[in-house]
């Protein structure tokens, strides 16, 4: 809750104040929920699925259990069979040796997405569970939501739980190599997408980096608070400063956009601003403890400026910890200061109550009685007492607590009630301390209320926010904002509703049951009109003649009379019925769908029921209907004229070359023996054009596979050119052949077929994956060589054999790890499709040789390690596909400071701070990939060239161990080979390691040190001969059996460098300044 001032800070009277109180409900734990980054993979183990479900297709919600039988056999990634939830198909996808991390990763997928229609979107919350087959209270279960669409198909968690946790049989989760996953999926309404916050509320909201909606609530509520949000923009930037870098710069951007903006504005200037990465913006914070440390990084910045202090005074009270005793006149306090206040829900039914249970004197007597100086052991009385409030109250409501009992963090959702207006000041001041100024009215206005939706385990955030302190609240969920009544801000967040939200789910899913049951009894009638011709086509739709689902619908009974749902739609629509014809549409072979015939007074007198059974074959409940209504010169309905064997209903569209527009113009009755000719002064009456204008006339017939428009002969009759009702005609200006070439498409088929292969492409240079570039609007039928031209021309290039392509991989948001080869791909729209997922995503970069040279070639990035200088250095090397490892090393030592002259180098493989390989000098290149692991080159040390039989060379890394992963071991650094002698003691050994690595004796002494297999760590004292726990021989492996370091990673965490992978566990929130 956030409770505000009025009046300006310097001219504060001690008179009554009224504040706004924010409130944080709850905060969720960290998430690492993301896209996965990989494509589908067929299922090859055994498995069993079950769907706890109704049995209709359009079910809301349901469980999905699947039992996967050897699980340890699988292959990398698997998926669940299709279980359909909403209307929409979903399977689970299972990468059982983690995605690239060691841990198992889970997503959840849309089955059939490269198949569903343009613009499809779902929104849905779902759980993921692994199941304990032995103790059930230990399942491991996470949750999420996401809005699932054709760019974002799939959502889950990457690092669901430790591999080592998972293959441990002890724990449970794998019982004779069987594993059991449950899936609860609960698909949502669908948002509305051309809602306009701007127009609706006159505020916009702001984007979702991914999980980012708890930033976005704190935001929009700092931002609210007017003299905060003036004192950003106070605070003093230079014309050097870039807002990815300036904090202050970024959030005075983006403050302005949210003031000035008429669209939702995005975050990552002020996140790259923190120091955040992607992987950050998919973290869900604490979002009290983004609060902290965002007010600490400004009331830094503000320091020596003329808002020095902002913070201070709009966020900070203090209060007086005292203990007296009972029996002895002796006092002790100590004044502290607060941003925020963390008040207990638990036990308490509203703020007063935790207002109470905050300054409760606590007795300290019998065995735990207070030590006072000089008067030893005393009886005494504890508390806390406020010295003064801030003008802005922050309360933070406890709703997490760690539960002993089950050994886990439970949610308290006990209600809690917090009131419009905020009383400090109540019973004669019984929160104040003696020291407070009394002549100050400590009364609070509510002002924004955060809440946080779900569990412990993840969750959403939003804001309910009253700007002005007036009656009017608007709710800012990202991109949304909404105008909300009182009631919904205050009483439907106080929580502890469990019962009433049980009962009230209970009452929604019998409603919809009852729906279901009555189905059969109701028709869904839906209704095109002419208004909906025209506001679609030209904008949503260029082809047929409307989207259904964008027209208004009726539920009407099957026993209804169909003359009852006309007096329906004469409510609805203004339109009596006298005036009021309907025509059917239909479902042609080549897949249009167009009005067919219109309705009979005989059918017109049947129910509903029985009309929709007569039109509709199928097993749609669907009735979909055209609306036809004439109008007089007058502008008022008339009677629709007649409709016989001998005339027809068309409908045309006018097409503009000169503009490139397509719009719907209206709908003709002609008879079947006219020709179009007859018709040319009434079209150019509906185009606007001059009575005597020259008209080409075109007949749409199909789109799909393929686009199919021709030309209409004006002097045959519309019967000799097999036209019937429901056909379109499009027609444009008569153009010359030799104006033909000022337009990009002259004609309309040419249109159309634009139309049906056009795509904007957005162009990321690769090396800067996240961000676009420029954009393209291309054609899907575009060559290889015609995109690559495209591209070159618009950087500038001369050479387009110089550019190169990279397509985007659907699942991680990234490039694929291999270009396109040159002219590998024929056409654009083989290029935007990965794993039957459509993008608009292509990645370039400019090469310094032309492409089909560079192909010859095989490019390696190698880090070369220097023997006696602590530097790691990258270099690239080029080289024909032929050349074998030794070549390399001969090509780096030119290029490279050796130690001296005669030193040797050899190439290693490392992944995961371990090293796997050694390659052999023979080695062909080409057979070589450092897409995924670091190549390393280092000088063999002279110790390892002449290896005796009392001699063991040994792998050593340094870890640690995490302890947010169950004591998991984490290797980090740079691993190296060791000389073990035969007989020398741990003691030795750790000389000369501490001699190589070039350790401080201080540090050094905190290592500990141990032999490692598979993970499991087992220390060694310094008495211990090393060489008795490595095998002699090597054997596959050896890369886990390793002389560990471990020790305190004290490397910088971000950085990128030669691939190394960023630890797993979960960080803090930092802003890195």
């Amino acid at each position: 809750m956030t409770l505000m001032t009025p009046p300006p800070l310097d001219q504060q009277q001690p008179q009554p104040q009224e504040q706004p109180l924010e409130e944080p409900l709850e905060q969720p734990q960290e998430q690492d929920e993301m896209q996965v980054p990989y494509g589908p993979q067929p299922m090859e183990a055994e498995s069993t699925s079950t769907v706890a479900a109704p049995t209709m297709d359009d079910t809301p919600s349901a469980k999905f259990t699947w039992t996967i039988d050897n699980f340890s056999e699988l292959p990398k990634r698997v998926f669940s069979d299709v279980f359909c939830v909403g209307g929409f198909n979903w399977r689970v996808l299972i990468f059982s040796k983690g995605n690239s991390v060691d841990h198992l990763s889970m997503y959840v997928d849309v089955a059939d997405a490269a198949n569903l229609p343009y613009g499809w979107s779902k929104y849905a919350q779902f759980s993921l569970t692994v199941v304990n087959q032995i103790h059930s209270k230990f399942s491991i279960r996470k949750e999420s939501h996401h809005q699932f669409n054709a760019r974002a198909c799939d959502w889950g968690f990457a690092n669901f739980m430790p591999l080592a946790q998972l293959y441990d049989p002890a724990r449970g989760y794998l019982v004779n190599d069987t594993f059991v996953v449950e899936a609860d999926i609960a698909v949502r309404k669908d948002m509305d997408w051309s809602y306009d916050s701007k127009k609706e509320t006159g505020y916009v909201g702001l984007k979702n980096q991914g999980a980012t909606c708890y930033m976005n609530s704190l935001l929009q509520t700092l931002y609210h608070i007017s003299y905060f949000r003036k004192a950003v923009y106070q605070m003093p930037t230079t014309e050097n400063d870039s807002p990815s870098r300036s904090i202050p710069l970024a959030l005075q951007s983006l403050f302005y956009k949210l003031q000035y903006s008429d669209c939702s504005v995005a975050t990552k200037e002020l996140t790259k601003s923190f120091g955040w990465d992607t992987y950050d913006s998919f973290m869900q914070h604490d979002v009290q403890e983004l609060n902290r440390v965002l007010c600490e990084k400004l009331e830094d910045k503000m320091k020596g400026t003329v808002v020095e202090g902002t913070i201070q005074k709009l966020f900070e009270g203090h209060h007086m910890n005292y203990i007296e005793c009972i029996n002895e006149d002796y006092k002790s306090t100590r004044k502290e200061s607060f941003y925020d206040l963390q008040l207990d829900v638990k036990g308490c039914k509203d703020v007063y109550a935790s207002f109470d249970k905050y300054v409760e004197v606590e007795r300290l007597e019998g065995d735990n009685k207070y030590h006072a100086e000089h008067h030893g052991l005393q009886d005494a009385r504890k508390g806390v007492l406020f010295i003064d409030f801030p003008p802005v109250l922050q309360l933070q409501l406890k709703r997490f607590e760690y539960d002993f009992m089950r050994d886990t963090m439970v949610k308290i959702n006990d209600r809690y009630e917090f009131p419009l207006q905020l009383d400090l000041d109540r019973d004669n001041g019984k929160y104040l301390s003696p020291e407070a100024d009394r002549s100050i009215r400590n009364l609070y206005s509510l002002h924004s209320v955060l809440v946080h939706s779900s569990g412990v385990n993840g969750g959403h955030y939003y804001a309910y926010i009253r700007p002005t302190l007036s009656d009017e609240w608007f709710k800012f969920d990202d991109e949304r904002v909404t105008k909300e009544d009182a009631k919904r801000a205050l009483e439907e967040q106080y929580g502890g509703e469990e019962e009433m939200r049980l009962r009230r789910e209970q009452e929604e899913k019998d409603l919809k049951r009852k729906e279901k049951a009555e189905a059969h009894l109701y028709t869904i009638i839906k209704v095109a009109r002419d208004e909906d011709l025209c506001e679609q086509i030209g904008n949503d739709i260029f082809f047929d003649l409307v989207d259904h689902d964008r027209v208004r619908s009726f539920r009407i009974q099957k026993q209804v009379p169909f003359v009852i749902f006309k007096e329906e739609v004469a409510k609805e629509f203004g339109i009596p019925i006298q005036y009021q014809r309907f025509w059917l549409w239909a479902k042609r072979q080549n897949n249009t769908y167009r009005p067919n015939r219109a309705l009979t007074p005989q059918e017109e007198a049947q129910s509903v029921g029985l009309l929709r059974e007569v039109s509709n074959k199928g097993n749609n409940a669907e009735l979909k209907l055209f609306l036809e209504l004439e109008m007089g010169k007058d502008l008022q309905p008339i009677p629709p004229p007649e409709k016989s064997k001998e005339n027809l209903l068309l409908f045309f569209k006018l097409y503009e070359p000169s503009n490139e527009k397509l719009r719907y113009v209206g709908r003709l009755f002609v008879m079947f023996s006219a020709k179009p000719v007859d018709i040319l002064v009434k079209l150019n009456e509906m185009a606007g054009y001059a009575p005597d204008e020259e008209i080409d006339m075109f007949e749409e017939i199909k789109f799909e596979p393929n686009v199919m428009c021709e030309r209409l002969d004006k002097k045959s009759t519309f019967r000799e050119s097999q036209l019937e009702d429901g056909d379109i005609i499009c027609f444009q200006k008569s153009h010359k052949t030799e104006n033909e070439e000022q337009y990009r498409y002259p004609d309309v088929p040419s249109f159309l077929e634009y139309v049906h292969n056009r795509v904007v492409v957005r162009f990321r240079i690769l090396e800067k994956p996240k961000e676009d570039d420029f954009s393209l609007e291309l054609s899907k039928l575009d060559t290889y060589d015609n995109v690559v031209e495209e591209v070159a021309q618009h950087i500038g290039l001369n050479d387009p054999s110089k550019i190169r392509l990279t397509c985007h991989n659907c699942y991680s948001q990234q490039p694929k790890p291999q270009s396109i080869k040159y002219r590998g791909i024929e056409h654009l729209s083989d290029m935007l499709i990965h794993y039957n997922q459509a993008s608009d995503i292509l990645y370039y970069e400019v090469l310094d040789i032309p492409l089909p040279e560079l192909q010859c070639l095989k490019t390696l990035k190698i880090a070369f390690h220097h023997a006696t200088k602590d530097e790691v250095v990258i270099h690239t090397i080029r080289l024909p596909k032929h050349c074998i490892v030794a070549d390399v090393i001969n090509d780096l030592k030119s290029k490279v400071d050796l130690s001296h002259p005669d030193a040797e180098l050899r190439l290693l493989e490392v992944f995961y701070h371990k090293i796997y390989k050694i390659f052999h000098i023979n080695e062909r290149i080409e057979n070589i990939n450092d897409q995924y692991w670091t190549l390393r080159a280092e000088e063999i040390p002279e110790e390892e060239k002449n290896l005796g039989p009392h001699h063991r060379l040994i792998h050593v890394y340094h870890f640690l161990k995490d302890t947010n992963q169950n004591q998991q071991v984490q290797n980090f650094g740079h691993p190296f080979f060791l000389v073990i002698h035969e007989g020398e003691t741990l003691a030795e050994v750790k000389l000369r390691i501490q001699s190589k690595l070039q350790v401080p004796d201080e540090e050094f002494s905190k290592w500990r040190f141990a032999f490692l297999s598979f993970g499991r760590p087992e220390y060694l004292q310094d008495s211990d001969i090393v060489s008795t726990r490595f095998q002699r021989r090597d054997i596959y492996g050896a890369w886990e059996q390793y002389l560990g370091l471990e020790h305190t990673d004290n490397t910088p965490k971000r950085s990128n460098a030669a691939n190394q992978n960023r630890h797993p566990y979960e960080k803090p929130v930092t802003i890195h300044v």
